[in-house]
């Protein structure tokens, strides 16, 4: 799991990389939540999402957004920080030649700002929004969606009430072609607080349905 610096728009980007080792590998990019909220690529959210896609052989990178840890810049209320999210899938594509699959990940803030790569880069095939913050920030830009993905809730979220998104996945559901896998996992908080088994547990699932392969290690 080696440390890389890339080179963002403010500057150097903190990242951890973990590359296949079978040429053409598919890509995936996970994103951390809000950085003025303690939010880092170290999360355990994110970290669950880096090592599933790992268990399926992806080349998968995460990254700390500006100011945060060793990545420089200041917090930039989302435009930044989709601009450091553009340039480290640059990176992870630039490294690997004609991958497999592109996907894209992100926990809470970091689920909005890789819906919003996913509007803008049309390689990416798949994604996994978990707690999107649709109470909070504007998703009206998914319209349309350009691609199905997995969206995982907590029912006892009090930063964002379930019903916000399960209104947000409606929506997305109502798209032609496009299928949102939603699942709600029943007495988890926002953190996934004592559900990180049953967390693990969906991801692995949807992502053996797929992509394949993986393990329950």
């Amino acid at each position: 799991m080696p440390e890389v610096i890339i080179n963002g728009p403010e500057g150097r980007l903190e990242g951890r990389y973990r590359p296949s080792k079978n040429a053409g590998a598919p890509i995936a990019l996970i994103l951390h939540p809000h950085p003025q909220h303690g939010g880092t690529m170290n999360n355990k959210i994110v970290y669950a999402l880096y090592q599933a896609f790992t268990r399926r052989d992806f080349s998968v990178l995460r990254i700390n957004f500006r100011g945060v840890g060793r990545s420089q810049g200041a917090f930039d209320n989302g435009l930044g920080e989709l601009s450091d999210a553009a340039s480290a899938l640059d990176w992870l594509q630039n490294i690997n030649k004609d991958p497999s699959g592109c996907w894209i990940g992100g926990f809470s803030f970091g689920a909005w700002i890789a819906m919003q790569v996913l509007m803008r880069r049309p390689e990416i095939a798949g994604f996994i929004a978990v707690a999107p913050p649709a109470n909070m920030y504007d998703f009206t830009f998914l319209a349309p969606c350009p691609s199905s993905g997995l969206v995982v809730h907590g029912n006892e979220d009090k930063l964002v009430p379930e019903p916000s998104v399960a209104e947000l996945t409606e929506k997305l559901t109502s798209q032609r072609n496009i299928t949102i896998d939603y699942r709600v996992i029943a007495g988890a908080d926002h953190f996934f607080h004592n559900h990180i088994g049953t967390f693990n547990k969906h991801i692995d699932d949807y992502l053996s349905k797929h992509v394949g392969g993986g393990s329950s290690s």
